[in-house]
């Protein structure tokens, strides 16, 4: 590896939502850090799978179903 080009990895605390502290590794700030989260893995729907609707506004999505529902999807 070559010398002095890599970022320097320490240990930080991460701050959930919730006021959980969870200690990793980062690139963040400096050794001991905090690092406060406004979203995390725990509430957001990206990461929780839920939340997540459809809205079919003029018939758009029908229209498309409709369109291709020979082909499987």
């Amino acid at each position: 590896m070559k010398k002095d080009i890599h970022p320097d990895y320490h240990f930080i605390d991460v701050k959930m939502t919730n006021g959980d502290i969870v200690t990793m590794r980062s690139t963040y700030g400096k050794e001991g850090d905090t690092l406060a989260l406004d979203i995390d893995p725990s509430a957001h729907p990206a990461w929780t799978g839920g939340g997540t609707r459809l809205l079919d506004t003029g018939g758009r999505v029908s229209k498309f179903k409709k369109k291709y529902e020979g082909l499987g999807f």
